[in-house]
């Protein structure tokens, strides 16, 4: 089977190009499998082992937009006759052709709006979610509570495949020194930056030498906290193998990664208590709650630490997640 992607993504940073990056590598792994992915533009983009990646002149947002309003040029058109389905691994403004298979990760736009720029707006309604999701031979969530959105609101059964996490390299991680807590992700508003930043000064750790390290990118400031802004993979290890705990205080998360990949590493975290987020070694606080959350920063001793460490169970990989999507998009494939 020959899977062409919509991969898009890998020019850019935030989370859906880590997911689409590691999940395209998972699946050419797999016996039987080929993946020819379209990036369109010049951006630079790192190589992918075992994906043909294809290029266009004419960049992204020009190719695609032009493929959602007239309907050409396609997805499955630009990468080429054979292939045998085509995988988008998120809804945007695009032509895939058919057969192809979606992944839905979260409806924050329809929760949230207001979290949006008018731009950031525009385009989801230039993407048409709902009319991509219906013309699909399938759609694909990566939890359950999303799935069941998308079926309520969309009318769209959606299979469920939980992404894999990244392993820890082999040779360990040099943990950063001090005493920190971590936020990892983009700098939203859905994200409950402005919670931690509140819970942070009401905690008053930081008196004790304890730091707020917020790695990731985005428009929402966080006052107390220490800025990384984008690090590599290698720095993410470390940072992960050395922080007390992960914070995790979302408004809105279809799947949370972070603490997910916290946990490969032995690490603990505070999050919302939200139906995604509901996870063994995680210490879980009212959504927007900043009182609740600065309670759960101090009693985060040693001894609650250990406890909380001992519950993570062992990490699912990517090759797991890559052969349960395989299953879908062969399904897809058929007549």
């Amino acid at each position: 089977m020959l899977v062409g992607v919509d991969a898009r993504a890998l020019a850019a940073r935030r989370g859906v190009a880590r997911f689409t990056r590691r999940m395209v590598e998972a699946l050419a792994a797999l016996d039987g499998v080929g993946v020819r992915a379209l990036v369109p533009g010049r951006e630079p983009v790192e190589s992918v082992e075992g994906v043909e990646i294809v290029r266009t002149r004419a960049p992204s947002r020009v190719v695609h937009l032009a493929g959602a309003v007239a309907g050409f040029p396609r997805v499955d058109t630009l990468l080429g006759d054979d292939v045998d389905v085509v995988w988008l691994p998120a809804p945007a403004p695009v032509a895939a052709g058919d057969p192809y298979v979606l992944t839905v990760h979260d409806l924050s736009w329809e929760d949230r709006p207001q979290d949006f720029t008018r731009y950031e707006r525009l385009w989801h309604r230039a993407a048409r979610p709902a009319a991509i999701a219906r013309g699909a031979r399938a759609v694909v969530c990566d939890a359950p509570s999303v799935a069941e959105q998308v079926r309520a609101r969309w009318g769209v059964n959606a299979w469920v495949v939980e992404p894999g996490i990244d392993a820890p390299p082999e040779e360990a991680a040099t943990a950063r020194g001090g005493e920190y807590f971590l936020y990892v992700g983009a700098l939203e508003p859905r994200k409950g930056l402005d919670v931690l930043a509140a819970a942070w000064a009401r905690a008053g750790l930081a008196r004790d030498g304890v730091e707020l390290l917020v790695a990731g990118e985005g428009r929402e400031p966080v006052p107390g906290a220490t800025l990384l802004g984008h690090v590599s993979d290698a720095e993410l290890h470390s940072l992960y193998a050395g922080a007390r705990a992960i914070v995790l205080p979302s408004l809105l998360e279809g799947f949370g990664l972070t603490p997910r990949e916290a946990a490969a590493h032995g690490t603990p975290s505070i999050v919302s208590d939200l139906p995604t987020l509901r996870l063994p070694g995680t210490l879980r606080v009212p959504p927007g709650d900043s009182g609740a959350l600065a309670e759960a920063l101090q009693a985060l001793d040693a001894p609650e630490r250990a406890r909380l460490v001992s519950e993570i169970p062992p990490t699912r990989t990517w090759a797991e997640a890559a052969t349960e999507l395989r299953a879908v998009l062969e399904g897809a494939a058929g007549p």
